[in-house]
């Protein structure tokens, strides 16, 4: 058995000699090159666009603007399984270039050039003439009905507002000896910060078109171009190579659409557009900002009485992955602790900020720094130490959600809590960092979080897989889950080895996706890939294995049931003797002159469940009360994320998880100027991306209880490690100085106002 081991990554001498082949290695040198033109105004129209100048560059090829696209295809961009049912589509406000500006930053032109010195020189020299808005960023601002209204459909900005209620919050505060904690929560806008850039190509080939891109989602972009282009899906071949990054920024349909429009614009001519540093931090997608607004009533034994939340999520100028963000939120708030009286509400609102979409985590890091922050701050209210707090209002084990379905199956709070007690050594350091006076202070804090697998029941599940058994044995491997760095291509890898009885080199998973021959799956996001993969790649390779025994009875004269695969060998399970090897069976059958036969299997698995995964992190902190600035000392995050299918990928990913949420709880934040919405600080210099000299040892452990859900024992991990990190930096602080910090990032602006508001200076 190869799942549960620490094999080395499929793709790992390829990454490390250069050899793998990401987008920007497969394009032709020759292709043209497009640039694009951004509105410089934050909310507005584009009364005209002066080309004159810009068409007299050397090189230039075509120039298009927002009043050349003829015919408006509107579409949406979030990387979303369609459906049938309107109801369960995205918002479609986007199209290829536009007139009606939303953000600093909107898509209005683009220049199609031989080189890309010619490309940007003519986007520089086209003059674009506005009739300006006024903007509005904060999300509680724009509800307001005197506020600029983007988009005429959504009065007072409000994408969308659900609410969800249990008991009678109003009658249940009336209960005598009622304490009440109430608090606001701040989280910023931050960027994904993947090392590869959004990178795309286009060309057609008669009426087919092909989009070469780095996505997370090939077979949703198809769609999703087909929409904007006006063109059939089936014309339209979408190819997914190496990705360099992607956190969720590329769950979306960035630049495929503008890409395969320029391209059809010059005939089919193959056009690259490559994206800039500063446009991905303006122009691609940003995890929402979020202002919560928590009320708790607590009993004197510790138990809650009622409770309220409000989220309001700040979407930027378009909808992209819209309100299911803040809707997610919100509906952990009743599932984290549960109250039997509880008002919940969660607005997601149109501002004139950057677009934002789907980012790693995807609405849980907002809602674990308010929450969990709340915690901190009710139990410290009470009187009560806070990981007592915690165990005593936790989600129980057999919990239900009526919604999802998903249960807490075992103590995995608990577990996971006493392991990270144990390595930080929660219990002295609590008792010796109390009550501390100086400049200099330390303090230990921590956060749980839990976090659902994949997206039933709120959106369809399915994965397909297809197996093709090669003349020596050995298998390949096709999903449209893609390997997006993460190391799903080796996990994948691992689980045909063990479904099929076969060494795990002798498995060869295609990491490319190419939407003409890869069997449909709908891409990585929401730590869908082990859990929905696994079923397609059990039920597939179950099948592959029960093809390769009946033709191994025709050989053997062995009945099926007595035979197995064991170790790439056909061998007879009722003395254990190796008959033939898996290699030489394949041989026969693609040469026999009796019965010749390509061994092959494919399948479609649709999941109807879903699973939670839990965790913690514990933070210890070291405060420059003065100077107002943290160093971050210890750091461990436990999780429980069911069966690990290789323990190496599984820490690095924790790993990786922790040093985005150490950004997030920091030093991370995209600022903008409140008078023209202009980010402030779009490039690696400015934003303060956190670092390997940010870190301290990152320490990732693990409770294994296995899913029963799931076909190989495991559930998401992919975004949890990111959920808790900053909560639990920002409850370390509070026990440091006693000061309650409610907006992330803790940066030394922030820690100013804070201290100084409580007299530390």
């Amino acid at each position: 058995m190869v799942v549960g081991k620490s094999v080395q990554r499929v793709d790992a001498v390829d990454k490390v000699t250069g050899r793998a082949k990401y987008t920007d290695d497969l394009c032709d040198k020759q292709a043209l090159i497009a640039k694009i033109c951004h509105s410089t105004i934050g909310n507005g129209k584009v009364l005209s666009i002066d080309t004159a100048e810009a068409e007299k560059v050397p090189g230039v090829v075509k120039i298009v603007t927002c009043f050349d696209i003829g015919e408006k295809h509107y579409f949406p961009t979030a990387g979303h399984p369609w459906s049938t049912d309107p109801n369960h589509q995205d918002v479609a406000d986007r199209l290829v270039l536009t007139d009606r500006v939303r953000f600093y930053g909107d898509d209005i032109a683009a220049v199609i050039a031989e080189d890309e010195v010619a490309a940007a020189q003519a986007v520089r020299a086209l003059k674009v003439t506005y009739e300006e808005y006024p903007v509005v960023l904060d999300p509680i601002e724009a509800m307001k009905d005197d506020a600029p209204r983007l988009h005429e459909e959504y009065p007072n900005n409000i994408l969308n507002h659900t609410s969800s209620r249990f008991g009678n919050y109003e009658e249940a505060i009336k209960e005598e000896g009622l304490t009440k904690v109430e608090g606001w929560y701040d989280t910023p806008t931050v960027q994904h910060c993947h090392i590869e850039n959004f990178i795309c190509y286009a060309y057609q080939e008669g009426e087919r078109l092909t989009v070469v891109a780095s996505t997370q989602i090939p077979h949703i972009v198809r769609r999703i171009v087909g929409q904007a282009v006006g063109m059939d899906w089936g014309k339209i071949r979408i190819v997914k190579p190496y990705i360099g990054g992607g956190f969720g920024n590329k769950q979306d349909a960035l630049y495929e659409p503008l890409c395969a429009f320029l391209c059809k614009q010059v005939g089919g001519r193959l056009v690259k557009l490559d994206i800039s540093r500063e446009e991905t931090f303006m122009s691609n997608r940003v995890r929402h900002a979020m202002k919560f607004h928590l009320v708790s009533y607590v009993r004197k034994d510790g138990t809650f009485a009622a409770r309220k939340f409000e989220a309001y999520s700040n979407q930027g100028g378009y909808a992209s992955h819209g309100h299911s963000i803040a809707a997610k939120a919100m509906g952990a708030f009743p599932q984290l602790y549960p109250c039997e009286n509880v008002e919940c509400d969660a607005y997601t609102v149109f501002t004139n900020r950057t677009v934002a979409g789907a980012m790693r985590g995807y609405g849980m890091p907002q809602f674990a720094f308010a929450v969990e922050s709340h915690t901190d701050d009710v139990a410290k209210v009470m009187g009560i130490e806070p990981i007592a707090f915690r165990k005593q209002n936790l989600m129980p084990v057999g919990y239900v959600d009526p919604f999802s379905k998903n249960e807490l199956y075992t103590d995995s709070f608990n577990q996971c809590m006493e392991k990270g007690m144990k390595y930080i050594d929660y219990e002295r350091k609590l008792k010796e960092y109390q009550n501390q006076t100086g400049d200099v202070r330390k303090g230990i804090g921590m956060s749980v979080f839990w976090y659902n697998t994949a997206v039933w029941p709120i959106s369809l599940e399915t994965s397909s897989c297809r197996m093709v058994l090669n003349q020596d044995g050995s298998v390949q491997i096709q999903l449209g889950e893609t390997e997006i760095g993460q190391g799903a291509d080796t996990a994948y890898a691992q689980m045909t080895a063990d479904v099929l009885g076969i060494p795990f080199e002798n498995v060869h998973t295609i990491s490319t996706q190419d939407t003409d021959i890869t069997p449909f799956g709908t891409g990585a996001y929401a730590s869908r890939q082990t859990y929905v993969a696994g079923f397609a790649i059990k039920q597939t390779g179950l099948l592959m294995k029960a093809r390769i025994l009946k033709y191994a009875h025709e050989l053997t004269r062995m009945p099926e049931y007595n035979l197995d695969i064991v170790d790439g060998n056909i061998v007879r399970t009722t003395d254990g003797r190796e008959l033939m090897t898996l290699g030489e069976l394949a041989k026969e059958a693609l040469y026999s002159l009796e019965h010749c036969e390509h061994i092959t299997s494919e399948s479609t698995a649709q999941i109807k469940s879903n699973a939670y995964s839990f965790g913690c992190c514990f933070a210890e902190v070291e405060v420059d009360v003065p100077m107002c600035k943290i160093q971050l000392v210890d750091i461990v995050n436990v999780h429980d994320c069911g069966k690990l299918i290789n323990p190496s990928l599984a820490e690095a990913q924790v790993h990786g998880g922790m040093s985005m949420g150490i950004g997030y709880g920091m030093s991370e934040t995209l600022l903008y100027d409140e008078k023209t919405g202009k980010p402030l600080n779009n490039n690696l210099l400015d934003y303060k991306l956190s670092t390997f000299m940010d870190h301290p040892h990152l320490e990732a452990e693990f409770v294994e209880n296995e899913e029963p859900t799931s076909a190989f024992g495991t559930k998401s991990l992919g975004e949890p490690p990111a959920c808790p990190v900053a909560s639990a930096i920002r409850n370390a602080v509070l026990q440091a100085t006693g000061v309650a910090v409610n907006q992330a990032p803790l940066r030394p602006q922030v820690l100013f106002e804070r201290f100084k508001e409580e007299g530390l200076i």
